[in-house]
């Protein structure tokens, strides 16, 4: 082996550590793919799809209501669900509507056989919402593990993964998610 030899042969290795590193950098920072477990989120998502999770824009973007995030839950679990309520707000559920600071609150994403039990932010022992915390919930309500059981309660926003974007599997049913 000759000198350029030699060149060529680190040149091109270097070429392709820099781009698995990109590769790895992407995939622990930018974006993920979480697969969803269980019936919580349906009929928005059902059991075994696959989406896309956006972890960056959290970082320079508010979370918002009706987003739906993938958040760490029990050490190495996590859950998909969607954000109903924001730091600061009164949160309470009452004979099927959902009340946010005392205005009702549509929830379009919502099927309408849909029931959401009585339900308030008392409830998990506060009065509103602190600061950098958000009350999350499963679109089947009367089926998820959410902020209502006081072992999930309020999420911390540094709990929260990301945004999920787009679903993609099944291919059938690949959809940008609002």
């Amino acid at each position: 082996m000759d000198w350029l030899d030699i060149k060529e042969f680190i040149k091109d290795t270097l070429q392709y550590i820099i781009f698995i590193v990109a590769v790895l950098i992407i995939a622990i920072y930018v974006v993920g793919l979480q697969q969803v477990v269980g019936p919580s989120m349906s009929p928005t998502l059902k059991n075994n799809d696959i989406v896309i999770l956006d972890k960056l824009s959290y970082r320079f973007i508010n979370i918002e209501r009706g987003d739906i995030v993938a958040l760490y839950y029990a050490d190495s679990k996590y859950l998909i669900k969607r954000v109903i309520g924001l730091p600061g707000e009164k949160i309470e559920y009452k004979d099927n509507k959902l009340y946010i600071d005392n205005v009702q609150y549509s929830e379009k994403y919502l099927s309408e056989n849909i029931i959401t039990k009585d339900f308030s932010i008392k409830d998990l022992g506060y009065e509103e919402i602190p600061e950098d915390m958000y009350l999350v919930l499963g679109d089947n309500r009367e089926d998820s593990l959410d902020s209502r059981d006081p072992t999930v309660g309020l999420i911390p926003k540094k709990d929260i993964l990301g945004k999920v974007r787009f679903k993609i599997w099944p291919l059938n049913d690949m959809k940008i998610l609002k």
